[in-house]
């Protein structure tokens, strides 16, 4: 293949571990070195099973929920945040923990209790049993949160009083299908009360943005991430919608069927925000192997968000 005609590869920017990621990994690492192994961490801490093996290695044991855990060692909870009886079990058994939750998810958590105490009704426009939604919808009492899952969720929820609505959503949506789903709501009940500042993270929507950007144009976009991760699931969607010919979800270069490859000439690369970025380094490698590249990365946006690390770590 010359260079004329050598497969040029999009790497769309940014992509991959966004701050509430890289934190949650941080404070287990951080846990280990203060509290030596093993490190209890409830759930996967992100969903990324490269990452979860690396941790496993280092001698974090993840369990699915805290009667798993001894009450002598460190409990690490995930990014996605928990309902508000596991930490109050913690302090029960007088345990150890910390809280991995990602600032912005919390953010969510504040939200949805305030509306609680102003006596709203309150809408989460989001995926059912995803992590993130259960978390959020333990912070109140049962019955307390609707979920709104899909358009037809928002045409046809019944307010039990039209004026006293408040939504929030999950940080890991569709930037484009919420807002389809939140413009019903909106039309439906003009007075809902809408966030302060918008419940989609900067990193989910920095995501999209940027494979909207290589969707366009690309024949082929290949997305690095999980397919129990909500916002690289997301990515997948997004740059079908944006034009792009195929696109498909890998956890790593090996799950790569080559005949995607066929008569593409733009293959569009991008990372959920809890892949590593040695994963892509990994895929781009095995198509150089195949084919001669021509690499354009495509940004749309810088990051330099930084959240704090709690103090039983810091």
């Amino acid at each position: 293949m010359s260079e004329d005609s050598a497969l040029t590869l999009l790497l769309a920017s940014p992509r991959g571990f966004c701050a509430g990621v890289d934190r949650a990994i941080q404070i287990v690492e951080r846990a280990l070195e203060r509290y030596g192994a093993p490190v209890y961490v409830r759930h996967e801490i992100v969903h990324n099973k490269h990452v979860v093996n690396r941790l496993k290695a280092m001698g974090a044991v993840f369990v699915k929920e805290l009667d798993e855990c001894p009450d002598d060692r460190p409990v690490v909870f995930s990014a996605h945040g928990v309902p508000k009886h596991v930490p109050a079990e913690a302090a029960a058994r007088d345990m150890l923990y910390v809280d991995a939750t990602c600032p912005l998810v919390s953010k969510v958590h504040v939200e949805a209790q305030r509306h609680h105490k102003n006596g709203k009704e309150i809408l989460l426009i989001g995926h059912a049993g995803h992590p993130e939604v259960i978390g959020t919808m333990g912070q109140l009492p049962d019955q307390a949160i609707h979920l709104i899952e899909t358009v037809e969720d928002a045409r046809t929820f019944e307010a039990k009083d039209a004026a006293n609505l408040a939504f929030v959503t999950q940080t890991t949506l569709s930037v484009d299908d919420t807002e389809e789903i939140v413009g019903i709501l909106q039309d439906r009940f003009p007075e809902m009360a809408t966030p302060y500042k918008e419940d989609i993270c900067y990193a989910t929507t920095n995501r999209q943005q940027a494979v909207k950007a290589i969707g366009a144009t690309a024949d082929l976009v290949l997305v690095v991430g999980a397919p129990n991760s909500s916002n690289s699931v997301r990515l997948v969607e997004v740059a079908k919608r944006a034009g792009a010919r195929d696109a498909h979800l890998v956890q790593k270069a090996d799950d790569v069927d080559w005949a995607w490859f066929e008569g593409a000439v733009r293959v569009g690369i991008s990372a959920g925000a809890s892949a590593p970025e040695e994963l892509v380094e990994d895929l781009v490698a095995a198509i150089a192997n195949r084919f001669a590249v021509r690499i354009e990365e495509v940004r749309v946006a810088e990051e330099d968000v930084v959240f704090k690390l709690p103090r039983e770590v810091a």
